[in-house]
């Protein structure tokens, strides 16, 4: 979905700003073509945040998983994608037309650091919410991650690896 992301956390060095809805549609079949050629067994599928398109950016993720599939069968494609603004049917779009084999959406940071580090238009129910989701649709693996050493407290980075556990997260790498 290209290089410039539409929202700001601080601890990202990707690029800010307003792509203007401008999205590369060769992009699923060459990323398939070169992940083909790698002979790689696992991938992992990153995506700027796109606020700019209606769905997100959704549908592209979707159809970059079934073109990698179609000429890599056998690669496990776990795809690490934003919100999508907290939307059920992108959510789904991308569970249910794309069928990754990890649907991953990380928390990031403990709760009470969510403001002053991830965008505004982000939070820790937003993320859950998402992994909840994804869960419900049909994503037999979902993941999340959670950053440590940035002013949070022991008991708060107790409390926040639970909380992603009880909405039926299977991985969360710190």
């Amino acid at each position: 979905l290209g290089e410039t992301c539409t929202r700001g956390c601080r601890f990202c060095s990707v690029n800010t700003g307003k792509p203007g809805g401008v999205v590369d549609t060769d992009e699923p079949e060459n990323t398939a073509l070169s992940l083909a050629e790698m002979g790689l067994a696992y991938v992992v599928l990153t995506m700027v945040d796109r606020d700019d398109l209606i769905d997100g950016g959704a549908a592209h993720v979707a159809q970059t998983v079934r073109r990698i599939k179609h000429h890599s069968p056998e690669l496990r494609v776990e795809t690490l994608v934003g919100d999508f603004r907290g939307s059920q049917q992108d959510i789904r779009t991308v569970v249910e037309d794309g069928r990754p084999d990890v649907f991953a959406h990380n928390v990031e940071v403990v709760p009470r650091l969510q403001r002053g580090i991830r965008d505004a238009r982000c939070s820790w129910d937003r993320s859950i919410g998402a992994l909840v989701a994804a869960k419900e649709l049909g994503s037999s693996i979902t993941k999340s991650s959670l950053m440590v050493g940035l002013g949070e407290e022991r008991q708060e980075e107790l409390e926040a690896m639970r909380l992603p556990r009880e909405a039926s997260v299977d991985g969360l790498t710190i």
